[in-house]
């Protein structure tokens, strides 16, 4: 079958820009219309090529987060060669090793989320004037983000039709975490750090991907989405030592202004904004299926759908959010995935 744009990259990365590669190979996709293949050049090095068909992907996010990143001395990939017209671009090659295989492996994992905070201190702080030059994580994008949860998890995956009660419920809960969410200290946020997007470079430094959706909102965000990974976890004790270390680190690089005014109050950021992290990735990761067919994402669905319980039930203003989730939703996920996978509608 043709593949026509693998065909004008590959043409455009050995001849238009004269690196004549030996081959080009797909390097990975990820969940939006992007792929990224890997060109292997004549003296044994390669770059990495990112392919964001205009139609469907504006690669200008893209240039103007990695210039700024790399501004607050973050490692993003190098950018080599843009081509705007066509939706290419040539970037520094970080590796195959993302952190999730490497934290699995006995020893690693406090060594990896050491280096990947300190990398979250220089986006927060290091970054913090640039966060102004980012759109706002406001309560319209927070929005659209929650309201994904009723119409792709709900209404499509479990396929659950709301009752008016439920649907007024879903309503206070939302409104609620918005509120909270917009109470947070603002700083830049990536908006996907995790073990999937964090790259194992020598001597354990951190790269950093996928970093094109950034806006400016709550200093919890990044955090929650490195601790409380959709794609592995740990226990609470666990998370919590490494959330306060983070404060410690921001108070220690006296951003005080960023760290809440007690441990207490960090903890309670960082869980709310893990319960709208976690409800907007229930929407996500089903419409990933029902949409866009990726099937993946099914296996990721209880242990996303345990975070939202967990945080939420740490709170008492989500009691009732909580109650409604364990009678209501819980008993179904099991059932949705297994008629998803047979291919039921």
């Amino acid at each position: 079958m043709s593949d026509t744009r693998f065909e004008l990259l590959s043409r455009w990365v050995t001849h238009d820009l004269g690196l004549g590669a030996t081959r080009v190979e797909v390097a990975s996709a990820d969940a939006s219309f992007r792929r990224y293949f890997r060109a292997f050049l004549p003296d044994g090095s390669s770059r990495v090529v990112m392919d964001a068909p205009p139609a469907q992907e504006d690669i200008g996010p893209y240039l103007k987060v990695a210039s700024l990143l790399h501004r607050a001395g973050v490692h993003v990939p190098v950018i080599h060669a843009v081509d705007r017209e066509r939706g290419f671009v040539l970037l520094e090659d970080l590796g195959s090793t993302p952190f999730l295989p490497e934290l699995r492996k006995p020893g690693r994992a406090p060594i990896l989320y050491s280096a990947a905070l300190d990398t979250l201190a220089r986006i927060q702080i290091d970054a913090l004037d640039s966060a102004r030059e980012l759109a706002p994580y406001d309560a319209a994008a927070l929005r659209r983000e929650l309201e994904l949860m009723p119409e792709w998890f709900c209404g499509r995956h479990l396929q659950i039709s709301l009752s008016e009660a439920e649907k007024e419920l879903i309503e206070r809960t939302f409104l609620w975490l918005i509120d909270q969410a917009l109470a947070q200290p603002v700083v830049f946020v990536h908006r996907d750090y995790h073990s999937r997007n964090l790259m194992v470079l020598p001597h354990d430094d951190v790269g950093v991907i996928d970093f094109q959706d950034a806006l400016a909102g709550p200093v919890g965000y990044d955090l929650v989405s490195l601790l409380k990974d959709c794609y592995i976890s740990w226990p609470r004790a666990e998370v919590e030592r490494l959330v306060l270390a983070h404060r410690k680190r921001l108070l220690e690089r006296g951003a005080s202004s960023l760290a809440g005014s007690s441990d207490r109050e960090f903890l309670r950021w960082f869980d709310l904004i893990g319960v709208q992290r976690h409800i907007k990735v229930l929407g996500i990761f089903a419409r990933l299926w029902w949409r866009d067919g990726k099937a993946g994402y099914l296996d990721d669905l209880p242990l996303t759908l345990d975070y939202v319980r967990d945080a939420a039930a740490r709170h008492v203003e989500l009691r009732e959010f909580v109650l409604w989730l364990e009678q209501r939703i819980v008993p179904l996920l099991a059932t949705a995935n297994l008629r998803a996978r047979e291919g039921k509608a």
